[in-house]
This record gives C-alpha cells, sequence and structure tokens, in this order.
C-alpha cells in the first residue's frame, strides 16, 4: 500500500509539474500547450529579423524544454540564394554569436523560397 501510494503521489506531483510548467508530452517529446514563446525565443526571433529582413518563414522553438539551452530554428529567406547550406547556416551562427554562447545546442534548418 505504501509503495503504491508513493508511486501515485510520484504520479501525481509529476503531472502537476507540467500542468503548471503548461507543457505536455506528445509523441514522447515535451511541447507548450499554448502557442506563447518563451523570452528566449522571442530575443532570438527577434536578432534573426532584422538580420534576415526579408526572411519569409521564421520559427524559434526552445527544445530544451523552457531552459534556453538548445533552440531550433527554421527559416526560410531569400538571403540564402545561392549559398551552400553550410553557408546558410553560417550566416544564421553569425546573427546568433552572443547568444550561442550561452547555449548547450542549436538546430538550424534553412531554406531559400520557392519562386
Amino acid at each position: 500500500m505504501f509503495s503504491c501510494n508513493r508511486s501515485l503521489t510520484s504520479t501525481m506531483i509529476s503531472a502537476l509539474r507540467v500542468i503548471r510548467s503548461n507543457r505536455v508530452i506528445v509523441s514522447g517529446q515535451l511541447q507548450r500547450c499554448l502557442s506563447t514563446q518563451t523570452d528566449g525565443e522571442v530575443r532570438i526571433a527577434k536578432i534573426l529579423k532584422e538580420k534576415f529582413p526579408s526572411a519569409s518563414s521564421l520559427k524559434v522553438v526552445d527544445i530544451s524544454g523552457g531552459c534556453g539551452a538548445m533552440y531550433e530554428i527554421h527559416i526560410e529567406s531569400s538571403e540564402f540564394k545561392g549559398k551552400r547550406t553550410v553557408q546558410q547556416h553560417q550566416l544564421v551562427n553569425q546573427a546568433l554569436k552572443e547568444e550561442i554562447q550561452g547555449m548547450h545546442g542549436l538546430r538550424i534548418f534553412t531554406e531559400v523560397p520557392k519562386q
């Protein structure tokens, strides 16, 4: 009985933490319930919008669960036209030079608009 209660209590505490942090687990990945952005996502998106003003699509996601250690960036910009993928990623890395210093990791996905 005691171990059952302890397990149930542990599960309830974990569930409350997930609810309180406004996150949900989908397919084994932690995701936010609402479409709100973290401060880090907003800051990185602002920098990238300034650096790539012609970007037709930009998505910044904190994939570290909200702590700001790792981000995933999807950016589509005509400024990448004629550049190899590694050069496109270098441009993004250069734009985020200061922010990258405090990160554990960064996933970058770049594209040139299809027109």
